[in-house]
């Protein structure tokens, strides 16, 4: 399970929440189903079983799992859990159209970045559009590696 990437700037016990979070939403934790115990979860991660109950916690707190006290932790109804999120990403959607509104950007040009951005982490690109005059110009752009000693284009 390549839970941890070390080079990612939030905690530990973050992205084993994070993990698990998506695994509920994608549904590939059932509802009722086990969670892994404390400790074979923080064996199997090489990390401190402290880290995991923290990830736990907070799952729980968030509506994620449930625990029952000698049993360990279980998967809540990922099915209201998916729609409770659903209903944040349209609020922050519609809330990023009112917004671009009042500042005068063009909507046409930002589905199309939004399109292109998503085009690009499917394929695995890390393009980084650059605004032209009219805000639709792609551009690539290089940044100097110095742990490489040369340039690197995103």
């Amino acid at each position: 399970m390549g839970v941890i990437d070390y080079r990612d700037s939030r905690a530990i016990y973050e992205q084993i929440a994070s993990h698990f979070e998506k695994m509920i939403l994608l549904g590939v934790l059932q509802e009722d189903e086990q969670m892994p115990s404390v400790r074979s979860l923080a064996t199997e991660l090489s990390t401190n079983p402290n880290t995991v109950q923290k990830a736990y916690r907070s799952l729980e707190m968030d509506g994620f799992i449930y625990s029952v006290k000698g049993r360990g932790n279980f998967v809540c109804n990922a099915a209201a859990l998916r729609e409770k999120k659903e209903e944040e990403l349209v609020t922050g959607f519609s809330q990023l159209i009112r917004e671009s509104r009042a500042l005068g950007f063009n909507e046409a040009d930002l589905f199309e970045q939004a399109r292109g951005e998503a085009g690009h982490k499917a394929a695995g690109q890390n393009g980084i559009k650059a605004a032209g005059k009219n805000g639709t110009k792609n551009a690539d752009k290089e940044r100097f590696r110095p742990e490489t000693g040369g340039k690197d284009t995103l």
